[in-house]
C-alpha cells in the first residue's frame, strides 16, 4: 500500500490534467473561425473523392492536374451558384417583407362557410365582421408571427460577409485536402485506432459512408430539384424566380420536394390566363417532382440509407445553430452520430450458452396454437 501512494503523485496528475485541457480550450479557440469552414471542406471533399480519384486517372495520373479540375468544378457548380443565390436571396426579400407587413390585404369571400353545419353562419357573420373593419384585429395578431419569422430567415441570410468568408475557407482547405487527402485520412484512422482500437477505425469508415450519404442522397438531390424547378419557373415568367428557386431548394432539403412552389405558380398562370406556360410548367413540374425517386436511391446507395425525420431535424436545427452554412453541416452531424449509435447498439454480446439451451428446450417443449 505504501510503495503504491509513492507511485501514485495525486498534485502531478491534475496539473497535468489541467494543463492538457488548457491547452485544448486554447487550440479550440485559436481555430474556432476555420471550424465550420473545414467541417463543411471536409464534408464536399469525402463526398466528392471518388470524382477526384477518376479525373486524376484520366489527368495522365497528375494529382495537380485533378485538383486544379475540381477547383474549378467546385467553382462552376458550388460556390458561384450558392454565393448567387444568397445574395439574390438579399437583394429581392425587402418587397416580400414589405408586403407581408403591410395591412393592404384583399381578404377572400369564404362563401363556403355557410355550408357548415349548425356553426356556418356564425362564422360567416363573424369573419365579415372583421374584414368589414379592414382586418385590423387578425392583422394585429398575424402581423408580428410574420415579421419574427421573415425577419430571422433574412437575418440568417443577412451575413453575407461571414458566409462568402466560410465558402472561401472551404475552398481553400477543399484545395488542401483534395492534394493531401490520403495523408490526412491515414493521421484521423491512427488517431481514431490509437483512441478506440479497430472500433475507433470502423467508427471512421461509417462517418464516412454517412457524410457522403448526406452530401449526395439529400444535397445533391436538393440542388438539382431547386435548379431545375427554377429554370421551368423563369422560362414561364414567374416573378421572383430566383428567391423562389431558393425557397424549392429549403423544401427540397427538409425533404419537402419542390411541388409546394411549383403548384402555387401553376395556379397563378392559370389564374392570369397564360394557360400555354402553365401546361409547360405543369408538365416540367411532373418532371422535376418525381426526380428525387430516381436520383435519390441512386445516390444514397452510395453512402448509408438515412432516416428522414433525421435530415429535417439536421437542417432546421443546423439553420438555427450556424445559419445558413448549417443547412449542410447540421445534418451530417446528425448523420455521422446516428450511424455511430447505431451501430453501437446492435454490438449486442451473444447469450450465454445456458440461456441459449433454455431458449431451445422451451421451443422445443412449447406447442404453438
Amino acid at each position: 500500500m505504501k510503495s503504491l501512494q509513492r507511485g501514485v503523485d495525486l498534485p502531478q496528475l491534475l496539473f497535468s490534467l489541467m494543463f492538457i485541457l488548457l491547452m485544448i480550450i486554447a487550440c479550440l479557440w485559436v481555430v474556432q473561425p476555420f471550424i465550420l469552414g473545414f467541417a463543411w471542406a471536409s464534408m464536399v471533399v469525402i463526398a466528392t473523392w471518388p470524382l477526384m480519384i477518376r479525373l486524376q486517372h484520366l489527368l495522365w495520373g497528375r494529382r495537380s492536374l485533378a485538383v486544379i479540375a475540381m477547383t474549378i468544378l467546385l467553382l462552376l457548380l458550388f460556390i458561384i451558384p450558392i454565393a448567387l443565390l444568397v445574395s439574390s436571396l438579399i437583394d429581392n426579400s425587402a418587397p416580400v417583407i414589405a408586403w407581408a407587413t403591410q395591412r393592404h390585404l384583399l381578404m377572400p369571400e369564404l362563401a363556403w362557410l355557410r355550408e357548415i353545419p349548425f356553426a356556418g353562419n356564425k362564422l360567416y357573420i363573424s369573419y365579415h365582421k372583421l374584414v368589414d373593419g379592414g382586418g385590423s384585429a387578425i392583422m394585429r395578431q398575424v402581423q408580428p408571427y410574420i415579421g419574427r419569422t421573415t425577419g430571422f430567415f433574412v437575418a440568417q441570410a443577412g451575413h453575407f460577409g461571414r458566409f462568402m468568408l466560410h465558402l472561401a475557407l472551404m475552398l481553400l482547405f477543399s484545395v488542401l485536402l483534395y492534394w493531401r487527402g490520403e495523408q490526412v485520412g491515414q493521421g484521423i484512422r491512427h488517431f481514431a485506432y490509437r483512441m478506440g482500437g479497430g472500433r475507433g477505425d470502423a467508427a471512421v469508415l461509417l462517418a464516412g459512408q454517412a457524410i457522403r450519404a448526406v452530401a449526395l442522397g439529400v444535397v445533391v438531390t436538393a440542388l438539382v430539384q431547386g435548379v431545375l424547378g427554377g429554370i421551368g419557373l423563369a422560362i414561364s415568367g414567374i416573378p421572383y424566380a430566383t428567391l423562389l428557386t431558393v425557397l424549392m431548394i429549403l423544401t427540397c432539403l427538409v425533404q419537402l420536394g419542390p411541388l409546394i412552389v411549383l403548384i402555387p405558380a401553376i395556379i397563378w398562370l392559370y389564374w392570369s390566363g397564360d394557360t400555354t406556360w402553365g401546361t409547360v410548367l405543369l408538365v416540367w413540374s411532373c418532371i422535376v417532382g418525381t426526380l428525387d425517386n430516381v436520383l435519390r436511391p441512386v445516390l444514397i446507395r452510395m453512402g448509408a440509407d438515412l432516416p428522414m425525420i433525421l435530415i429535417l431535424s439536421g437542417v432546421i436545427g443546423g439553420l438555427i445553430a450556424f445559419g445558413m452554412i448549417g443547412l449542410f453541416i447540421g445534418p451530417v452531424v446528425l448523420a455521422v452520430s446516428y450511424r455511430l449509435v447505431s451501430v453501437w447498439m446492435h454490438e449486442a454480446p451473444a447469450p450465454d450458452n445456458d440461456m441459449e439451451t433454455a431458449i431451445e428446450a422451451l421451443a422445443e417443449h412449447e406447442e404453438l396454437p
